[in-house]
């Protein structure tokens, strides 16, 4: 099944990244997949967190430091220069004032001292360099743990760029498909056509949610809700290894076994074990499973959102 698009999805976005002059240096960091592909899907909300704290464009460098166990963001000629509580301040307000746009995931700038997720060098007063997370990018996750967060570099890497994509759609996916207080029938709906996808994801998570959604009647909706879109977005957050992606696809293949002759079951096991080996990328044995889908049509793996994450424009998975 293909998931519906009423509208472009909500995501948030280093403002530099989105191609705004609003670096350091008076620069920017446009992203050619952002802004040529991903925008046709997405609709992003730029924010700048060190303009819109009042610095200028340009302006002096910031850098992050050690400060008796704890982080300070400063800048990097003249350390008496601190940003700090008001980068805090700020965050914590714009996390705030976001909410109600039901942001679906965040685009941040990689190595920023405000908006990096992973790598951003913290400078200690011994000299030694740590790695840290930019300021903003740190509160994001604190108020938001279920947000996917990306970096803008390390969407050039086909298996992060896939995987952060997969987890905005199921995202968006998740709040189209329940109301603002969710019935436990549109949880019980929705989670029947991830069943697939989280087996290739995380199998462990894929019982506990099960658990967990069993159970859903007994439970309060919100406080369900939001311990199942932690869950959720935590489990696909792991990569799909060949080894679980197999497995998915074998389950697959047994629904069709009653309907295929002996070359067509060969031909499918074929396309499934060279995946595996890595010789095909996973795109080859879902297109065959789709093909025979159209010719067997099977209510249950139809809607299974495995065999649609995304829209095939994206050509996510020809990396995988």
């Amino acid at each position: 099944m293909v998931m519906a698009m009423t509208k472009k999805i909500p995501v948030g976005i280093s403002g530099c990244v989105l191609g705004k002059k609003v670096r350091f240096d008076g620069g920017h960091k446009g992203n050619r997949f952002i802004l040529d592909t991903l925008s046709e899907f997405f609709d992003f909300h730029p924010v700048c967190p060190e303009v819109e704290i009042g610095m200028s464009v340009p302006r002096p460098a910031i850098r992050l430091i050690g400060m008796e166990g704890k982080t300070a963001l400063v800048e990097s000629k003249n350390e008496s220069v601190d940003y700090t509580e008001t980068m805090y301040r700020f965050a914590e307000n714009k996390i705030s004032t976001m909410q109600p746009l039901k942001l679906c995931g965040y685009v941040v700038a990689s190595k920023s001292p405000t908006c990096g997720m992973q790598g951003v060098k913290v400078y200690q007063q011994d000299g030694v360099r740590k790695d840290g997370t930019g300021l903003y990018t740190e509160k994001l996750i604190e108020k938001m743990p279920w947000l996917p967060v990306e970096e803008d570099g390390r969407l050039n890497d086909p298996v992060l760029r896939e995987n952060f994509i997969s987890r905005v759609f199921c995202l968006y996916d998740l709040y189209q498909s329940v109301s603002e207080v969710p019935k436990p029938a549109e949880i019980i709906a929705f989670h029947s056509r991830y069943k697939f996808t989280l087996m290739a994801h995380d199998p462990v998570s894929y019982r506990q949610l099960g658990q967990m959604v069993a159970k859903v009647a007994e439970a309060d909706p919100v406080t369900f809700f939001e311990q199942y879109r932690l869950g959720l977005m935590n489990a696909l957050a792991k990569r799909a290894s060949r080894k679980n992606a197999t497995n998915v696809l074998m389950h697959i293949q047994g629904y069709f076994k009653p309907f295929l002759d002996p070359v067509q079951k060969e031909e499918l096991t074929r396309l499934i074990h060279d995946y595996r080996q890595g010789v095909l990328p996973l795109l080859v044995p879902v297109t065959m499973i789709q093909h025979y889908l159209s010719q067997y049509p099977n209510a249950y793996i139809a809607q299974q959102h495995y065999l649609n994450p995304y829209p095939q424009g994206l050509k996510l998975r020809y990396g995988l």
